[in-house]
């Protein structure tokens, strides 16, 4: 990993670079029509409602990756994780290590927190990111399944 590559907090200031972030890894995972968040929205959400949080990777001044993640709960651990919802580092900055130290940052933060595990969901087709995690002795959990109720369909069903 370069020297240059700093790990930094998210500050309320950086709420369009985030929004940035999501938008690019939104077009990567041909999702960019799902995205609705807003600036405002992310500062009510993160900043204020605090309940997620943004690291950077910042390579001489420009935020090259992003990690956003918040805390979850296991019941039979008795204890949080933290649940890393997107990573993303820009094109032309991959293969340089820079996934490698947000991670690497995440998991210093799980064991600060004392946390039990670090978890997130990668698409099946994201193969580049499933052997990237993989190397990092990462283990997919064949045996669950994501469910969602979302949209109006939340809505209807919380009536």
């Amino acid at each position: 990993m370069d020297k240059n590559i700093e790990i930094r907090f998210a500050t309320e200031n950086d709420v369009e670079i985030i929004l940035d972030f999501i938008l690019k890894l939104a077009e990567y995972e041909n999702m960019l029509d799902d995205v609705v968040a807003t600036p405002v929205l992310l500062k009510e959400w993160i900043f204020e409602k605090k309940k997620a949080e943004v690291i950077f990777a910042v390579e001489n001044g420009k935020e090259v990756g992003f990690a956003l993640f918040f805390h979850n709960f296991s019941t039979f651990l008795g204890r949080a994780g933290i649940y890393l919802e997107d990573l993303f580092v820009l094109p032309e900055y991959r293969g340089k290590g820079y996934g490698k130290a947000l991670l690497k940052k995440l998991a210093k933060i799980t064991c600060e927190r004392g946390c039990g595990r670090l978890e997130w969901c990668c698409l099946d087709w994201n193969k580049p990111s499933i052997d990237f995690y993989l190397s990092l002795g990462a283990v997919p959990l064949e045996d669950w399944t994501i469910y969602r109720i979302a949209g109006e369909k939340l809505k209807k069903f919380a009536e």
